[in-house]
């Protein structure tokens, strides 16, 4: 029989996007975080921006979960490791509860893991209960912990909702309409944690203004152990060069995780800042949002020389979407500026008002096939011919060009390194 964890956790989910998931699962671990407990966060599906405002508010990483991209053995480790180290798990959703394949509710059952729904109850009343009633009832053997209103008028809006409940649907509390408990957003999502000067005082607001959540924790959820598995050291004394900053953040936690695991030493320097690279045998260009800092980019010649440099020394490279977009003759933003970037990639992008490619996708490419997924409002055109395209996850809709030009690797793709750890390492080995 194999081994098991027990800690008390929470699957927060709601009937669809833009409930308030990230400010309530935000404000609990702000909450139970105050309380003395270690919190640990995880945000279901391929996420930058929510895992930077849980991290906040939690005090801890927040990693990904998502059974396509990582697999159910990736996923069972990380809460395993959590399991062991923490006071309470909570889990942010995805889209609606049930939306997708895999969906929330899939990796909620798969684990068994309780389900607390958020529904933003601005605009209802009594209805309220009809959509609870259908979130907790839509698939039976789903383990529903209760609902949680959110943008509620005050005590009398939240009691009419509260007595609308079926018998059996708990009333897990309820926060208030505030704007100024709300997080700001951008075309990507929300604005970077490190972007809102009063991140901190907006989670701290929301946490003291939960109104009837219990104080006792939600019982334990048994967490069986993973599948042993060992990743071969294939990166050992490799140095890499890992672009963080405000304009290439979107790094998952688990892709460092992995580079580190198979050996590699990692250097963070910042194309923005830093008019050099650091002394390095690859690089990685993580995404962002390069379009935000196009003087800055274009000004820096240091840096643009010194990737230039490292490229024609046939060293690895590699690039997924706003990184690619540095590397490439000129970026336009929405506005309509535009500014030189590395030159590295023949081609041009602009940035559109609208997005222009969402969803997972799979490459395969000489080194091995990766997982991952595109999300992305500019346009690219470019001469080059791609070695490759990725397929969606669900078989439809376009694929992403990958471009290669000697060990520089680049696309629209962010993949997710722990989805073929080996294929990683042929990447970035020298």
């Amino acid at each position: 029989m194999s081994e098991t964890r027990r800690c008390p956790a929470l699957f927060i989910a709601a009937p669809a996007s833009g409930q308030g998931k990230t400010t309530v699962t935000a404000a609990l671990a702000h909450r139970y975080r105050d309380r003395g407990l270690r919190v640990h966060v995880f945000k279901t599906g391929p996420d930058f921006l929510d895992p930077m405002i849980l991290e906040r508010a939690s005090g801890n990483p927040v990693y990904q979960l998502d059974l396509w991209m990582g697999g159910e053995d990736h996923c069972r480790q990380l809460l395993y490791e959590a399991a062991g180290e923490g006071d309470l798990i909570l889990i942010e959703g995805v889209m609606g509860l049930y939306d997708g394949e895999p969906s929330s509710a899939d990796l909620a059952m798969l684990f068994g893991i309780p389900v607390l729904a958020v529904i933003d109850a601005g605009a209802m009343a009594q209805s309220f209960g009809a959509v609870a009633q259908g979130l907790a009832n839509y698939r039976p053997g789903l383990s529903f912990a209760g609902v949680f209103a959110n943008r509620v008028a005050g005590e009398r809006h939240y009691q009419m909702l509260a007595e609308s409940l079926s018998p059996g649907v708990t009333a897990y509390g309820w926060l208030a309409c505030d704007p100024d408990l709300a997080l700001p957003e951008r075309h990507l999502g929300l604005v970077q944690a490190a972007e809102v000067g009063d991140l901190d005082a907006r989670i701290a607001r929301a946490a003291g203004a939960l109104k009837a959540v219990g104080e006792t924790l939600p019982p334990p959820v048994a967490f069986a152990a993973p599948t042993p598995s060992e990743v071969t050291p294939r990166l050992a004394g490799v140095r890499i060069a890992v672009a963080h900053d405000a304009a290439f953040a979107f790094l998952y936690r688990a892709n460092l995780d992995l580079l580190r695991a198979l050996g590699a030493e990692l250097v963070f320097f910042s194309p923005l800042e830093d008019d050099a690279l650091p002394e390095a045998d690859a690089v990685y260009l993580p995404g962002g949002y390069p379009e935000l800092h196009l003087e800055r980019l274009a000004s820096n010649a240091g840096m643009k020389a010194a990737l230039c440099a490292h490229h024609a020394k046939g060293r690895p490279l590699v690039a997924e979407c706003g990184g690619m977009l540095y590397l490439l003759e000129s970026l336009t933003d929405a506005q309509g500026r535009t500014a030189p970037m590395t030159g590295l990639l023949p081609g041009h992008a602009v940035m559109q008002d609208r997005l222009t490619h969402l969803g997972l996708h799979r490459i395969d490419l000489p080194e091995g096939t990766l997982r991952g997924h595109a999300f992305h409002y500019s346009r690219m055109e470019s001469p080059l011919t791609p070695i490759a395209y990725s397929q969606a996850a669900r078989n439809c809709g376009a694929g992403e060009p990958i471009y290669r030009q000697g060990r520089l690797t680049a696309s629209y793709l962010h993949g997710y390194f722990p989805s073929n750890p080996a294929a990683t390492a042929r990447l970035f080995l020298p």
